[in-house]
């Protein structure tokens, strides 16, 4: 009479790779610890080992695929995506190298850089709404083995270049069609004036290097040397290592006119490609300055490519990118602040995969909870703050990892009192505290 049913939505799995996955997501919604980074059984009739074991047949069952796994989040993304006041939708693109150097059972290991840098590659998309620059979920997810590339938006081509992958994604992403048109937010590795020029059909907001160079005022100029003559104008507060900073934005309008530089070899002749003309392409080059009260030098400059209209202002545009940080909160929250996916114990690519996305599933599960303003959301954040016993700043949201801990203790509890009557709760708390109180040996 206790118990809950998470609204985690449906993967289209038979009935009972349906509830074995609900289960699953359940038993992620807590934070794990470093050194017992594995299941955590849930109280009801199943053992530890018979929970262990179901979740190793569905980690490895071939039948549970990942676009199936995929299909709840993108269900949430649609549902938030619809009820957003914002006009556009924020995507975060980023890459995430997983340490599995120690663990040598995995045979599909890729090694990525020198030889102690062996793991998987996690390469995520994620969505997040454009008016509090909260995170909603993520909608594309793949992971790169030494054996290829395993995608919930299906079969990838292996050998790609990052670039080259995220091309296919965009495309993918942009055929979803969601509520909002979707804004592209990517780091300096998108800085390529081939892609640049691919992508123009699609809205983007890109940090690119400062060494880079367009044309401005009939020059051809590098972009710092422009950022250094514009005028900055406030455009609000920023968290810059801890402590409070204040933006500074400016824009020019500049034209991309440099010839693509191919970098990988053709397989021909083994040499890289001569460089390949295009056409101009106008950009906005917005310059966002990070600087502490009072000071005359900037902490941080970052220095942005959009191709968006000019009815979004630049102060929208800086705080966007700014957001760009929950894409690394997410990886943060999956790796060393919650899931400690880097000891995780499954023995291939496929099945860290599949528990990636029953993770991220938990994930988007406080997510909504964090989306929602009004004062019964506020009340349930304030009720799951307590109950994970950590300390949270009265002006701040909880952090997802709290959320994760407040609520699996409130599920536990609730499927403690599905299985135990309360009189008998009492009476085994009494007998437990007075063991530990002293008593007679057995």
């Amino acid at each position: 009479m206790y118990a809950l049913e998470l609204p985690i939505g449906s993967t289209g799995l038979e009935p009972r790779l349906e509830r074995r996955y609900g289960k699953l997501v359940m038993a992620h919604l807590h934070a794990m610890e470093h050194l017992a980074a594995g299941l955590k059984a849930l109280p009801g009739v199943e053992s530890s080992f018979a929970t262990t074991q179901a979740m190793w047949r569905f980690l490895n069952n071939e039948d549970v695929t990942l676009t199936a796994l995929a299909e709840p989040l993108l269900a949430a993304a649609q549902a938030q995506a619809a009820r957003t006041r914002a006009d556009y939708l924020l995507v975060m693109h980023d890459w995430s190298r997983l340490d599995f150097a120690a663990h040598t059972a995995k045979a599909d290991r890729l090694q990525m850089t020198h030889a102690h840098d062996v793991g998987y590659e996690l390469q995520s998309s994620l969505l997040v709404d454009a008016v509090a620059g909260l995170p909603i979920a993520p909608l594309v997810q793949n992971l790169v083995s030494a054996e290829g590339v395993l995608s919930t938006r299906g079969a990838v081509a292996p050998g790609q270049t990052h670039l080259d992958e995220l091309s296919e994604r965009l495309a993918w992403l942009e055929a979803q069609e969601l509520a909002r048109p979707l804004v592209h937010i990517i780091d300096r590795e998108a800085d390529s004036a081939a892609h640049l020029r691919q992508w123009h059909e699609w809205h983007w907001l890109i940090r690119a290097r400062e060494s880079s160079t367009v044309q401005h005022d009939g020059t051809t100029q590098k972009l710092a040397a422009i950022a250094d003559t514009l005028t900055y104008s406030p455009a609000g507060d920023a968290q810059y290592k801890g402590r409070t900073a204040a933006l500074y934005v400016a824009e020019a309008a500049v034209t991309l006119v440099r010839p693509a530089r191919p970098k990988r070899a053709a397989a021909a002749t083994g040499r890289r490609p001569a460089p390949v003309k295009g056409e101009p392409l106008a950009m906005r080059l917005i310059v966002v300055r990070v600087q502490a009260r009072g000071a005359t030098r900037p902490l941080a400059q970052w220095t942005l490519l959009a191709n968006l209209p000019a009815t979004v202002a630049p102060a929208t545009l800086a705080c966007w990118y700014y957001w760009r940080w929950r894409i690394e909160s997410y990886f943060k929250l999956l790796k060393s602040a919650g899931h400690h996916v880097e000891q995780w114990q499954q023995h291939s690519a496929p099945a860290i995969a599949r528990r990636l996305l029953i993770a991220a599933q938990a994930c988007v599960t406080v997510w909504r909870l964090n989306l929602r303003q009004d004062a019964q959301a506020a009340e349930a954040r304030a009720f799951l703050a307590r109950l994970s016993g950590r300390q949270i700043k009265p002006d701040r949201l909880p952090a997802p990892s709290a959320l994760l801990a407040g609520l699996y203790r409130l599920l536990t509890t609730l499927m403690l009192l599905e299985h135990y009557p309360p009189e008998q709760l009492l009476r085994l708390a009494r007998d437990a505290l007075g063991l530990l109180q002293g008593g007679e040996d057995v």
